[in-house]
């Protein structure tokens, strides 16, 4: 190909789906007792083991944007070799990350002006920007051009529903999210929120559940709801620290649809979300509502 397909390490792809279909991968960076890692989609410094482990017991973990230098020196090999770049970026709806890579871009276009690059703002991250990245990368190995791929993208990032159901909701406090009353009556009384994204990338909540079991019909009551095509649609579940909670709603989706994918939820995402986050991810009618 005479361009290159690449995403941030947000959107947690499976890293063998990622090399499967050639796409290449930015790490970022998160920040655990004064240290700084660099996630991987192998998780090379740090295991999600282990990651989460400190998570449960208190650490705290913070995340950085990517920052110009690192959009600079990662896209310039690339370009010095004669190939474009389509990057699919952290939503700006989550991140500065997007207006950051701006400035690096208009500054790599004026020393290389005869390459082509784009950057796609996908409205959404994690799983999500990894689903949306999955379907383009299949059409990347197909031989889309760098325009088609765009126009392809575009065409349909905001046609995927997300739905996320929190589990920790101390790191939601810890993240000032919520208070820490809201998060102790939550605890108290199993109240877990669930989430959505809108059509900016940015992060709503819908709606509240009251106890787990009812979070799994909740899943499957949306999916019915808003999937357009449902028994020919390859579905993702994602999961923090959560395969048991995922192998569950996995299991109940497949009698729906025509594949269950299951995505493992990193630390740029984890350190905000927390231990036990599950989420659904489809194709169909966004709706932000119960």
């Amino acid at each position: 190909m005479d361009y290159v397909l690449i995403t941030d390490s947000s959107c947690d792809i499976p890293d063998s789906l990622a090399k499967e279909y050639n796409v290449d991968v930015l790490p970022m960076e998160y920040q655990m007792e004064g240290k700084s890692y660099k996630y991987y989609l192998d998780a090379r410094e740090m295991s999600l083991d282990e990651f989460y482990t400190k998570l449960k017991s208190g650490i705290n973990a913070t995340t950085s944007q990517i920052n110009y230098d690192s959009y600079f020196n990662y896209f310039e090999p690339y370009l010095k070799e004669g190939k474009d770049i389509l990057y699919v970026c952290i939503s700006l709806g989550l991140s500065g990350s997007y207006n950051t890579c701006k400035i690096a871009v208009k500054d790599l276009q004026e020393k290389y002006p005869d390459r082509k690059i784009y950057i796609i703002d996908p409205c959404c991250d994690s799983a999500g920007q990894g689903f949306l990245v999955y379907m383009a990368a299949q059409k990347y190995k197909e031989g889309y051009t760098i325009e088609q791929l765009r126009d392809y993208i575009e065409e349909n990032k905001l046609k995927i529903c997300h739905f996320f159901v929190v589990d920790d909701l101390d790191q939601l406090k810890r993240g000032g999210r919520i208070s820490a009353v809201t998060a102790t009556f939550g605890k108290a009384l199993q109240i877990k929120p669930m989430l959505s994204v809108d059509e900016n990338g940015k992060l709503v909540t819908i709606g509240k559940i009251r106890g787990t079991n009812k979070v799994y019909d909740e899943f499957v009551k949306k999916i019915k709801r808003d999937c357009v095509d449902i028994k020919n649609q390859t579905v993702v579940v994602a999961h923090a620290d959560n395969a048991e909670g995922a192998n569950k709603l996995a299991e109940m989706l497949k009698p729906l649809v025509k594949e269950v994918m299951i995505f493992k939820i990193g630390p740029v995402i984890g350190a905000h979300v927390g231990s036990g986050m599950i989420a659904l991810l489809f194709n169909g009618n966004r709706n932000t509502t119960m």
